[in-house]
């Protein structure tokens, strides 16, 4: 038991250390309005649960999403992100602070970046559920479960810490835009669906 929970504990700190870098910026957000700490938790537990489901699925045999199309999930953290910049742009002019907020994302906006960027982890849980014990698996998905809480507690402290806000209180604005624009540019191109979909209109 204690090796499973071990294993666990590496599995998902490998597959999730990009996350704590969104949920920094999704809670750096929130200290300015939006989304609230409560839509980015449950939208973190949403998004994850789903992606632990879809893995057990295929673990057992059964394809809820061809491979070729997972990388399209890139589009969901992109579009927020180039909305959010048009948005900080068109305000730009302005001194309020709402031109930092990430309006487009709630509790079902968290859940979509979640499941967007944890996509390639359900290539790595599918083959361990797997090949694991019935009893293995429901331990690895609880100590998944506590760990996103701790995920989301170490994102909260480094977010609304008072020295991290201070000094990323000037590049905010870009920052916030910028790290969803880049994750859904990263998925697309890591998945190889912008080379797909160019062969195809080719």
């Amino acid at each position: 038991m204690l090796a499973t929970i071990g294993s666990a504990i590496g599995l998902f700190a490998a597959t999730n250390i990009d996350d704590i870098v969104v949920l920094t910026v999704l809670f750096l957000a929130s200290s300015r309005g939006k989304p609230r700490p409560w839509q980015i938790v449950a939208g973190q537990y949403l998004g994850f649960i789903t992606l632990v489901v879809i893995s057990v699925i295929a673990a057992l045999g059964l394809t809820i999403v061809p491979d070729e199309w997972v990388g399209f999930l890139g589009l969901i953290p992109l579009g927020i992100g180039i909305w959010t910049l048009i948005r900080g742009l068109r305000r730009n002019s302005d001194d309020d602070d709402d031109d930092s907020k990430i309006t487009a994302v709630g509790l079902w906006g968290v859940a979509g970046i979640t499941i967007a960027n944890g996509a390639d982890n359900i290539s790595l849980y599918t083959p361990i559920f797997r090949t694991s014990a019935l009893s293995d698996v429901a331990i690895m998905i609880v100590v998944f479960l506590i760990l996103v809480a701790v995920w989301c507690a170490a994102g909260r402290l480094i977010g609304t810490n008072k020295a991290v806000t201070e000094g990323l209180e000037r590049v905010e604005h870009w920052l916030v835009p910028a790290v969803f624009i880049g994750l859904g540019l990263f998925i697309l191109i890591e998945s190889g669906v912008i080379v797909r979909l160019i062969e195809v209109l080719a």
